[in-house]
């Protein structure tokens, strides 16, 4: 078996990610992610445990929200198959422009899919510079 490329799937999950939320695209965002994934949005939230739920939770997200651009930073690599990374998204729900800013923590399974994902967040009124 080859070993994981953690730099590469690190990259393939932001770039997914980021074009993925500008579309709303829940099943291409899901192609990401372990059959058994564990997803944790916010610290204090109950995870989200198996695709279903974490597709349910996605399109919760999207529901209402007009994206008007989505960036990721480049991602970190470490230790344990750990990546994370920085996103920041502009968008408007019903007329308000908010900005969402945070960061993910990403676990990899050896088959370069996501086992494990935590998400820290914030949004603020208005469009943000960043």
């Amino acid at each position: 078996m080859a070993s994981l490329d953690l730099a590469a799937a690190a990259q393939r999950f932001v770039t997914t990610w980021e074009a993925g939320w500008a579309r709303h695209d829940v099943d291409a965002i899901l192609e990401l992610y372990a059959d058994d994934i564990v997803h944790t949005s916010m610290p204090f939230r109950p995870p989200h445990r198996g695709r279903a739920e974490l597709a349910d939770y996605l399109r919760w997200s999207f529901e209402g929200e007009r994206v008007q651009e989505v960036r990721f930073g480049e991602p970190v690599v470490g230790r344990g198959r750990l990546a994370v990374a920085e996103f920041r998204v502009l968008a408007f729900e019903g007329e308000a422009p908010v900005t969402l800013a945070g960061c993910v923590f990403v676990r990899f399974g050896a088959d370069g899919l996501a086992v494990e994902t935590r998400d820290y967040w914030h949004t603020a009124e208005g469009h943000l510079p960043g």
